[in-house]
């Protein structure tokens, strides 16, 4: 068996920076702590946090008056912001910067008297957030087949707006469409889709012709997670999408196949290594991984949370997230597997 690893996979920046503002709130405070909504959409991170005393909640009600209370990297309406203060709850903001950038996109567009459409998955935590910010301005759009339905203002004043986990495939046939109904409608001021999902996406769309089976690690909940088993299933490869090694079928490998393995953004690099580690010693597989684009992205952590630390007596200066893309080159699995790393250009 051969595995490819693609490069970039797993956690991105916002993520990193969202599960480190837990982490260094729990190291503050202590639990319980509060998370308003799934810190990030995977299974094993929000199970590891609650096993250390994080309470995560869909409805502030929940949260006790005068407590600190995260919101999550998907970002929340301006209305639970207010809510959240006539809770007097302290607020730690963990919204991904990218996610924050199409909030303030959707702001400023509706201050302007444009009608917004919203390229999303409805009733996605993002996609509410986003929402939130001029109901009345914004109309969520799925697909090309509810064009037809739309209730457009004015075709002058009409700027489409995007998710940031979305399918680059299906968010380009949506805007193809709505460019033939409304040809002036206006795009956003730079892509919606975050660096991550697309990198991650056209890794998979890259690598995934050369393989004969594809395993993506994240949840089922995690958008950019689906569109990744998507891409693989319609390049016409059999593609699974586990949380772990234990929901990974193994008896469906022969050891002769080439595998290709890559993960959702919010997925941990522990859970990937365990599979690694499952089919090495199984199928003697061979290790390598294909470097499609190398990731050097940082975000300062949040004002929020650096207000929490001086109030602690802690300096929170100098204080950023990086993001790792991927593996580096000769290293060692539980001491067990070699991996070797070639470019792939994009």
């Amino acid at each position: 068996m051969k595995i490819i690893l693609a490069n970039p996979r797993g956690f991105c920046a916002g993520v990193n920076m969202a599960i480190e503002v837990v982490n260094k709130v729990l190291e503050l405070r202590g639990s319980p702590i509060w998370v308003y909504h799934e810190i990030v959409h995977n299974r094993h991170v929000v199970d590891r946090f609650r096993d250390r005393g994080v309470i995560f909640v869909n409805a502030l009600e929940e949260v006790p008056q005068g407590s600190v209370v995260i919101f999550s990297a998907h970002g929340v309406s301006p209305q639970l912001r207010e809510e959240a203060k006539k809770r007097n709850l302290m607020a730690i903001d963990a919204t991904c910067p990218l996610v924050t950038k199409v909030h303030m996109e959707a702001i400023r567009y509706a201050r302007k008297g444009y009608q917004v459409l919203l390229i999303g998955h409805r009733g996605h935590d993002e996609v509410v957030g986003t929402l939130g910010e001029a109901p009345e301005a914004i109309t969520v759009i799925e697909s090309p087949e509810e064009i037809p339905g739309l209730q457009i203002r004015d075709e002058k004043k009409l700027v489409y707006l995007m998710q940031t986990t979305l399918s680059l495939q299906d968010a380009e046939r949506i805007i193809k469409a709505l460019r033939e109904v409304f040809p002036d409608i206006k795009s956003p001021p730079g892509d919606d889709i975050c660096y991550a999902t697309t990198n991650r996406q056209k890794a998979v769309q890259l690598i995934a012709p050369e393989c004969d089976f594809v395993i993506i690690v994240g949840s089922a909940n995690s958008s950019n997670s689906v569109r990744l088993q998507e891409i693989a299933l319609s390049l016409g490869k059999p593609a699974v999408l586990v949380d772990d090694l234990s929901a990974l079928d193994l008896a469906q490998f022969t050891g002769s196949e080439t595998v290709l393995i890559s993960a959702g953004a919010s997925a941990p690099e522990d859970l990937v290594e365990g599979i690694i580690l499952e089919l090495h010693d199984r199928f003697n597989a061979e290790l390598v991984q294909h470097d499609v684009f190398r990731e050097e992205i940082a975000f300062d952590i949040p004002v929020s949370l650096k207000n929490l630390m001086r109030q602690q007596g802690v300096d929170p200066s100098g204080k950023r997230i990086l993001t790792r893309s991927g593996s580096d080159e000769n290293v060692l699995y539980g001491g067990r597997v070699k991996l070797t790393v070639s470019a792939k250009g994009s």
